[in-house]
């Protein structure tokens, strides 16, 4: 067993809805030295786990012979609510598991960073992680809304940035860099270095800068966390439930309870891996409700695909792997949401039948 003789190397990877934040993970698992040994955090607004199995998923993740990328998740909402306890509990078991060289952490893009980073720099962690570079992606083309520029959490993940990347920058038109050069110097924060990129392509020595691991508000070195890593305080917090849904008794398409947080609705289905979907009426209705943010995998007649859309435009990718089906959406309303359901069965191959 690999044993901790240092801190652990941790970025935090943050940024809006449909910024990239998951392709940019994927990105730099492809490019990490062959002989290391990460792992991935990942924190979903939904209720089942999408991330996980796009990164678990894709055929380029650099996953190696020996197990070398871990992956753990923390669905349903902002991991550092209740207290810090789910983001504690999945962190400390993590570490445990996978004793990493370097550790990724993905908030929900609508989570809340600035605790994130106090609750790693708590003194139960200061000899376990050394907070590195947190990376704010941002969609430039985002400024041009009042929505985002008004935003809480959007403004927020700026103010803890030790980096910010410009991704997608392959698609503006033009003045979006200057725009963003505008909303941070508005937040004075036009001293943050600033970089471009596309299609979520981070350098690996953008991660190695240092961080300014001390809360933003206070200057602290952290606040109020409760649980060492290690010790499995409260591990019954963490519903394991919501993360494996799929055993032996998942037989059907299952709904999870929405969720609502800042203004946003979301809801999660899960299907049975049994259950295959006809791919063109899938793909058709995922172009069809006016959501925020969808994202999900599939088991299709097409084979495994990964499915995402952002400002009304969807992309796909294959998987080499999709143990089940599981799709979140993020917006709209109730009534928005069961008919996506209903279409979502009327989607099924005749291969597969619902109990």
């Amino acid at each position: 067993m690999k044993i901790i003789t240092q801190a652990i190397p941790t970025n935090i990877i943050t940024g809006f809805l449909g910024v990239g934040k998951t392709t940019a993970i994927m990105k730099l698992l492809q490019d990490k030295p062959a002989d290391e040994r990460w792992a991935v955090l990942v924190n979903e607004f939904g209720e089942v786990g999408i991330d996980a199995a796009l990164i678990s998923g894709d055929p380029q993740a650099a996953q190696g012979d020996n197990g070398t990328l871990f992956i753990r998740e923390v669905p349903g909402g902002c991991m550092c609510c209740t207290a810090g306890v789910p983001m504690q509990v999945a962190l400390n078991q993590l570490i445990k598991q996978a004793r990493p060289d370097r550790l990724l952490i993905e908030p929900t893009g609508l989570g809340h960073p600035k605790e994130i980073i106090a609750a790693l720099s708590a003194v139960h962690y200061q000899d376990v992680i050394e907070l590195q570079a947190t990376i704010t992606l941002v969609d430039a083309r985002n400024l041009s809304d009042s929505k985002y520029r008004r935003h809480d959490t959007f403004i927020q993940q700026h103010q803890v940035a030790d980096l910010i990347v410009a991704n997608k920058s392959d698609l503006y038109l033009g003045g979006e860099l200057e725009a963003l050069e505008q909303f941070l110097t508005e937040l004075n924060l036009q001293h943050l270095p600033v970089k471009q990129t596309r299609q979520g392509e981070l350098a690996l020595g953008w991660l190695a800068a240092p961080a300014k691991g001390k809360d933003p508000d206070t200057g602290t070195t952290g606040v109020g966390v409760s649980a060492a890593v290690g010790v499995a305080t409260n591990e019954s917090a963490l519903s394991d439930e919501r993360i494996e849904l799929t055993d032996k008794d998942l037989t059907g398409l299952v709904r999870i309870d929405s969720n609502e947080d800042m203004g946003m609705l979301s809801t999660s289905w899960i299907a049975s891996g049994s259950l295959t979907f006809d791919y063109l009426p899938l793909y058709a209705l995922l172009t069809e409700l006016p959501f925020e943010r969808v994202k999900g995998v599939f088991r299709t007649s097409q084979g495994n695909v990964a499915f995402n859309v952002v400002n009304g435009v969807l992309s796909s990718c294959p998987l080499k792997q999709c143990d089940d089906s599981r799709v979140v959406v993020i917006g709209g309303n109730r009534a928005d949401h069961d008919r996506f359901e209903k279409g979502l069965r009327g989607c099924l191959s005749q291969n597969g039948v619902l109990d």
